[in-house]
């Protein structure tokens, strides 16, 4: 019930300061595409609308991510809490680090059948090898629907291969 059957392909109305991008760039890394939702991104419906170390916003429709009551579901806001922290994490950690996910804990607070969430990531902790974020995620009317923590492993990139996860 409810569920997405094919891929989209979003509008790009996110917003990344000129210094992050030149920064991510000179290391040979190509933020905007990096931060294109991917494709469980694309198929969930998620937009990024805001991305720095120190807060990354993005949205998702709650119509084709509903469990089989027609609610918003767990796992959906998860992605999108995880996609969110990822990428403050990755902008943290700079471009010759890569950030991946270790450990990601949600609390769901209220049902949504129809609507928007907007994921909002702020950091709780940036170290040298590990960042944490908090996830708030909420519903049209600025009520929490969910809140999130995501802890990421902070690496070096390997000669040859880059990549982060989110």
């Amino acid at each position: 019930m409810g569920e997405q059957t094919q891929t989209q392909t979003m509008p790009r109305t996110v917003a990344i300061p000129p210094e992050v991008l030149s920064r991510f760039a000179d290391g040979g890394v190509d933020l905007e595409a990096m931060f294109a939702s991917g494709h469980l991104g694309n198929r969930m419906g998620i937009v990024l609308v805001e991305a720095t170390a120190d807060r990354v916003v993005a949205t998702m429709p709650v119509e084709g991510n509903t469990q089989p009551y027609g609610l918003l579901h767990g796992g959906a806001s998860a992605v999108l809490a995880e996609h969110v922290g990822s990428i403050g994490a990755t902008l943290h950690a700079g471009p010759e680090r890569v950030a991946v996910g270790v450990e990601l804990s949600c609390t769901h607070h209220r049902g949504m059948r129809e609507g928007t969430v907007t994921g909002t990531a702020t950091p709780v902790h940036r170290g040298r090898t590990t960042a944490t974020y908090e996830i708030v995620i909420t519903d049209d009317q600025g009520r929490r629907v969910c809140t999130s923590r995501l802890t990421c492993l902070i690496r070096d990139v390997a000669k040859g291969g880059a990549g982060a996860s989110h």
